[in-house]
């Protein structure tokens, strides 16, 4: 029924990662291959290709809908339907900034220091244009296919690149002088497609697939018998997403509790539940969180 891209190069293992977490396993010939296929009746193709041309290939209907980032879309300009942001980046979960940066050593403070004419090199001319201009910063816009960090200072003053934690940047002598936009990975789709009652309901369904599996991420399930006794001490230190399932059990005055908690720091709030008189704790993996 769908069409799918998604993005080769530097998003494609997370993105490959997220949709085997969705139960929707991408699966190809090998890691070269721009052909693949996935065990769903809603998805008859998927292509791999750049992120940067995914938002032009939608809008024209090559594909139904595509994963790309916020800030291809904002480059491109293209008219796209959007099914959500997909909060996960290329090493993080945090969103990508495109930045304007300059040589830590230079006095520019602002974006309103830059001197007329300053060279500034960038693999999105179009926002980079838009931005100066609404600053009023008259300056030489070249593009970069790449390796735009390692063109400051010999050829170009600046660069305005994307960025996800900042740390290549400063090892490469660069400060970050101004944020153009803040950019997650996002599901978009063809407005014709959209339009389409069984297209859209199909794209909804894997969207919901792959934000209960971002969801799911970072927590697991615990599941603990407690004495009517202790019940009100093990729920009180029970970090729920809600508040914890309690069920009485069959015989005597046990009950059964169940969380979800954040992994992160469980190591800890085992113990501490065994102490407030927890018993038979199991710690269960999720692979889905659908609210």
């Amino acid at each position: 029924m769908l069409s799918l891209v998604i993005p080769k190069g530097s998003l494609e293992r997370a993105t490959l990662d997220l949709f085997d977490a969705a139960d929707l396993t991408v699966r190809r010939s090998s890691d070269r291959d721009y052909h693949a296929s996935i065990d769903d009746p809603r998805i008859e193709r998927v292509r791999f290709l750049r992120p940067q041309e995914i938002p032009a290939y939608v809008e024209q209907g090559l594909f139904d809908f595509g994963i790309t980032g916020r800030d291809w879309i904002t480059e491109t300009g293209a008219d796209v339907a959007s099914l959500g942001e997909l909060q996960y980046s290329k090493a993080t979960a945090d969103p990508v900034r495109v930045v304007l940066a300059v040589p830590a050593a230079v006095p520019w403070r602002s974006v309103a220091d830059l001197p007329e004419g300053v060279r500034i090199s960038t693999e999105f001319p179009a926002l980079t244009r838009r931005f100066l201009e609404a600053h009023g910063v008259k300056a030489v816009v070249i593009p970069s296919y790449g390796a735009t960090e390692a063109k400051v200072p010999d050829i170009v003053d600046a660069i305005v690149d994307l960025t996800e934690t900042g740390a290549s940047l400063a090892r490469n002598g660069l400060r970050i002088l101004d944020t153009l936009l803040t950019s997650y990975t996002e599901l978009v789709a063809n407005p014709a497609a959209y339009a389409d009652p069984a297209k859209r309901d199909a794209m909804e369904d894997v969207a919901l697939l792959l934000r209960g599996a971002i969801s799911a991420r970072g927590s697991v399930l615990l599941k603990l018998n407690v004495s009517a006794a202790d019940l009100a001490a093990v729920s009180a230190i029970l970090p729920a997403m809600s508040s914890p399932t309690v069920t009485s059990l069959a015989r005597g005055d046990m009950h059964a509790v169940e969380a979800v908690v954040p992994k992160r720091g469980v190591n800890r709030l085992i113990p501490a539940l065994k102490a407030a008189g927890g018993r038979d704790i199991l710690e269960i993996p999720i692979s889905k969180i659908v609210e």
